[in-house]
């Protein structure tokens, strides 16, 4: 359903978090697309090469093994309390569309990965000790910027559990 992050040391400089608007991402779509879009149920693994390497990182300190993970979602999702439609793609995880192979959904899915993540639909949070953000995952996509190399970052993270994307 959404997600809280906490700052608990920040590098002198960088670490940001760029969040996205997906209701913004979907509204601004052409109809064409949004009528394309809307039976379409995307494939996601934690697979991916980015997602899993740095989920292998983390887990190789613990000693745990890297799990796979798989689920479909519907590429466009209705939010349950507010009733408006986001887009629900995303580069991290997505891999295709059911019923589509890869390399037919590739196409489709850089031109949306691409889109939603327009500067027109994003925010910067620029994170200082003590900062707390609070995020809805069912309409927004987070981006953590990786750009203070030879610091540390060291957040606390909670994940609020939410129902099934329709």
């Amino acid at each position: 359903m959404g997600s809280m992050l906490y700052a608990v040391k920040i590098p002198p400089y960088g670490g940001d978090t760029l969040f996205a608007n997906q209701y913004l991402a979907y509204e601004t779509l052409s109809e064409g697309l949004k009528k394309t879009l809307g039976d379409l149920v995307g494939i996601s693994t934690s697979t991916k090469l980015e997602v899993a390497k740095t989920r292998d990182n983390r887990l190789s300190d613990s000693g745990e093994k890297l799990k796979v993970m798989c689920a479909s979602h519907p590429a466009v999702r209705t939010h349950p309390e507010t009733g408006h439609k986001a887009l629900f793609v995303n580069t991290a995880h997505t891999t295709h569309f059911e019923g589509w192979t890869m390399q037919e959904s590739q196409p489709l899915l850089d031109y949306l990965f691409e889109h939603q993540v327009r500067s027109e639909f994003t925010y910067r949070f620029c994170w200082r000790p003590g900062s707390l953000a609070f995020w809805d995952n069912r309409c927004t996509q987070h981006n953590p910027v990786n750009d203070y190399q030879g610091f540390k970052r060291i957040m606390h993270r909670v994940t609020l559990e939410g129902d099934e994307p329709s």
